[in-house]
């Protein structure tokens, strides 16, 4: 078994491991016991009742959290012309074209968020094959293939994040920082919840929300009660 650490061990000790709570019950033993060096990530994990096996029940988008995710994630963005000065008042990080493929193919990964307008989409494509297992390929689901650069990026800028079920049906998210108040994590929290809510495919069947648990990077889960998690 994997050694923890002494915090960690207190944490534990500190709440009830196999009780559902409430939202902000939870949320608030998360915050207590981000006791690291760092600001430890929030982040919410909701395992649904889908299958997604089936191209009816994939669920994938983005959402902007109201209080942000306390991290400003670097933005790339292939444009060319106009698009491309307007990428760069608008506060992307990197702008280009064939010069940033050219880099990219080299082993190049200095940004998070990648943004593309249409007619580059089919230049874009060839990185398929490296963006895609790093969940960087533009995508037009979650809005990072669009002409409309200046809100993509303000948008990534602000606390966008993106969210995607895994093939356990499960969709990991960040809700803020361990810094934030319980308040703020709280309301995170709940409209990603309602996001996914919303989401929910017509071919899902039974209990939707099947479980729901929230934790810090260096802190244990608490599970949250999926009848009462937004």
């Amino acid at each position: 078994m994997a050694k923890v650490g002494k915090k960690y061990q207190e944490a534990v000790k500190s709440f009830d491991r196999i009780a559902l709570y409430e939202p902000t019950e939870a949320l608030t033993i998360v915050k207590n016991n981000a006791k690291a060096k760092f600001d430890e990530t929030v982040e919410a994990a909701f395992k649904l009742g889908i299958d997604t096996r089936h191209a009816d029940q994939q669920i994938r988008g983005a959402i902007v959290l109201p209080n942000g995710t306390g991290k400003t994630r670097s933005v790339l963005v292939f444009a060319k012309g106009e698009k491309a000065k307007e990428a760069e008042q608008a506060g992307a990080d990197f702008v280009g074209a064939e010069d940033m493929i050219a880099k990219i193919e080299q082993g190049w990964f200095g940004f998070e968020v990648v943004v593309a307008t249409p007619d580059m989409m089919g230049m874009v494509g060839k990185l398929g094959r490296v963006l895609g297992p790093k969940g960087l390929m533009p995508n037009p689901k979650t809005g990072t293939v669009t002409f409309d650069v200046t809100r993509a990026i303000k948008e990534i800028k602000a606390g966008k994040i993106e969210y995607r079920a895994d093939k356990a049906g499960i969709i990991h998210a960040p809700i803020g920082k361990a810094s934030f108040s319980v308040e703020q994590l709280l309301e995170n929290y709940r409209v990603l919840g309602e996001t996914l809510l919303k989401a929910k495919p017509a071919a899902a069947k039974g209990q939707f929300m099947r479980s729901v648990t929230v934790s810090s990077t260096m802190g244990p889960g608490v599970r949250i009660n999926p009848a009462k998690a937004i």
